[in-house]
């Protein structure tokens, strides 16, 4: 589950060093913060892990001083790894959320329980979230931030890149809240929006486009089809090892995943 630890040389004497763990979806993602924390004096990385599921477990046994939480990851994102975190009662680390997405106002959420990077990420950004992570360890125990971050995950999800999408139906124009949206699908240049009590089509010409200005909860499992994973009624077996979902909409659709994306349903469910 855990990658090796890698610990830095020339640490300062008498001066402890930082247990780190990454958390992120992306392997390119983890390689680079991996690579520009080693930069960094007195730090630790004590292990990465590859989605939210891990994320638990990881803090839960290496009990790191501090993690980079990617927000956005399939299945179990940042926020909710977070949640899962307060609900099971394991002692909070320090927690720094990464996001590709400055429209999470990362200046506005300075909180001591935790600190926001921006991808790609900026070592003088990054040095300066581990010296605050440093000198928060030295106060009031991060598990005592339970509260900010509960208030702090709910201000997070309503600032998606964009709340409400356009949606085209019956010669109306209609506002439908990105949470409503079960699932999106392109044809022929098309894009369909299903919402659990609406169907119509969006303004956008791409799914990637329309995924850009959703929240982080959508997810691309195929090349035609955007999901809210928060939708996914269940995880259907198909031909050759694939995968189907059933979603939550009126139909009950079932929505292919691609080869590319059934890799990281089997590692995010443990299929």
């Amino acid at each position: 589950m855990k990658e090796a630890a890698t610990k830095r040389s020339g640490s300062t004497p008498g001066r402890q060093p930082l247990s780190i763990l990454i958390v992120d979806d992306e392997p390119l993602a983890r390689d680079e913060l991996h690579y520009l924390l080693k930069s960094l004096p007195d730090v630790e990385v004590v292990g990465q892990g590859k989605n939210g599921l891990e994320a638990v477990n990881l803090i839960r046994d290496l009990e790191p001083d501090l993690v980079f939480l990617d927000v956005q990851m399939p299945g179990l994102d940042g926020l909710g790894v977070v949640r899962r975190l307060l609900e099971k009662k394991i002692p909070l680390p320090r927690i720094v959320f990464a996001t590709a997405y400055d429209q999470y106002a990362v200046q506005a959420f300075d909180l001591e329980a935790a600190d926001y990077l921006l991808k790609p990420f900026d070592k003088a950004r990054l040095a300066k979230a581990v010296e605050k992570a440093r000198k928060l360890n030295t106060g009031a125990p991060a598990s005592e931030a339970g509260p900010q971050l509960e208030a702090l995950l709910e201000r997070l999800q309503s600032k998606g890149p964009r709340a409400k999408i356009i949606v085209r139906a019956q010669n109306r124009m209609m506002m439908v809240d990105s949470d409503e949206i079960v699932f999106a699908t392109i044809d022929d240049g098309v894009i369909t929006i299903v919402a659990r009590d609406m169907e119509g089509t969006s303004n956008y010409s791409t799914i990637e486009a329309l995924a850009a200005a959703l929240p982080e909860n959508f997810w691309k499992v195929h090349r035609s089809y955007l999901v809210n994973i928060n939708k996914i009624r269940e995880v259907v077996p198909w031909f050759k090892s694939s995968f189907m979902l059933r979603l939550d909409d009126k139909k009950q659709t079932q929505v292919p995943v691609s080869r590319h994306q059934t890799k990281r349903l089997r590692e995010l469910f443990k299929l």
